[in-house]
């Protein structure tokens, strides 16, 4: 790997107005032009919307999902990937060949390439089929990167397969924080009172988007999937209403010691930058594990204990995202 210029970008999404988003994914792609910026992740789902799709009936969802590559969407993000030379991540609803939905990852490439990530931990609706494959790729600008969406972040051996599979920057689009939860010690919701009053009180919501229910749970995890992994981590979010929740930012990104070489917190649609220091990845702590990992003593992993749920049963009564 070269070292390399990105950006993480966090917006608040329209629910089901693919146009209005699409218009947003390309002013911060000028913005991102302007800073000669290689790599941009867009959030989780931010052409189509996200938490109301848990309430769409299978025709409307039907209306909402597009083939890939040869929806309109996904045909916009190439020709802004040519027109920018950038590769550009974003989320919506796919349409396979097969007529099955999945919550993808579209990956753009500038040479006209283009990848999808199906989320393995999809939950959002019983239409929604979860994927069951990793994704990781070479890209134009001599880099591995994954791509890992939101939930299937929070589990460990996911993000450990990215990084055994070459990964050198993990792509982790999210729609996360300010989440329902029946767990007393994880996130829970921001009054939407606090969002729409945040130009004249952003003391309010600044902390909320800073403490437990954004940065403060985010700090308890998303640092270790770097450092333990050895891999740049770019982190984007929804932020704002996000059908009856709030979603909380903290766009940000991490080099593979975990360290954070940017991020925001402010309650508005932001974009963070940061040059990617290659040179830092061969001698990473997590580099160095990787190595003297034991493989042969790691058969449990893969045997059920029985305890196994299924992620849409599961919700955000564990884990948010």
């Amino acid at each position: 790997m070269r070292n390399i210029r990105v950006a993480s970008v966090q917006f608040e999404h329209a629910a089901g107005d693919k146009e209005a988003n699409v218009r947003k994914i390309r002013h911060f792609l000028r913005e991102a032009a302007a800073q000669q910026v290689e790599i941009i992740a867009f959030p989780e789902c931010c052409i189509t919307g996200y938490w109301f799709l848990r309430n769409l009936t299978r025709e409307e969802l039907l209306a909402l999902a597009e083939p890939v590559p040869d929806g309109p969407s996904t045909q916009a993000l190439l020709e802004l990937s040519r027109e920018h030379q950038m590769t550009i991540g974003a989320g919506l609803i796919e349409l396979d060949e097969a007529g099955l939905m999945h919550n993808t990852y579209v990956v753009a490439m500038p040479d006209g390439t283009w990848r999808i990530h199906r989320k393995i931990h999809a939950f959002e609706s019983d239409d929604i089929v979860p994927g069951s494959e990793f994704t990781v790729f070479d890209t134009p600008h001599g880099c591995r990167v994954g791509v890992l969406v939101c939930y299937d972040c929070n589990i460990n051996e996911n993000v450990r397969i990215t990084a055994l599979m070459g990964a050198e920057i993990l792509l982790a689009p999210h729609q996360t924080g300010g989440c329902t939860s029946k767990n007393p010690h994880l996130m829970g919701l921001i009054d939407r009172r606090v969002w729409e009053a945040r130009h004249g009180d952003p003391a309010a919501i600044e902390a909320e988007l800073k403490g437990d229910k954004g940065r403060g749970w985010l700090m308890r995890w998303l640092p270790s999937r770097a450092h333990d992994n050895g891999m740049f981590l770019v982190f984007s979010n929804g932020v704002g209403v996000d059908d009856d929740e709030v979603r909380t930012g903290n766009a940000m990104i991490l080099d593979p010691y975990g360290r954070i070489l940017a991020e925001t917190w402010t309650a508005d649609d932001a974009m963070v930058v940061a040059d990617l220091d290659a040179s830092l990845l061969e001698h990473s702590t997590g580099s160095r594990w990787i190595k003297t990992r034991r493989p042969e003593l790691y058969g449990p992993l893969t045997v059920p204990t029985g305890k196994e749920a299924d992620t849409r049963s599961v919700r955000f009564d564990e884990v948010g995202g």
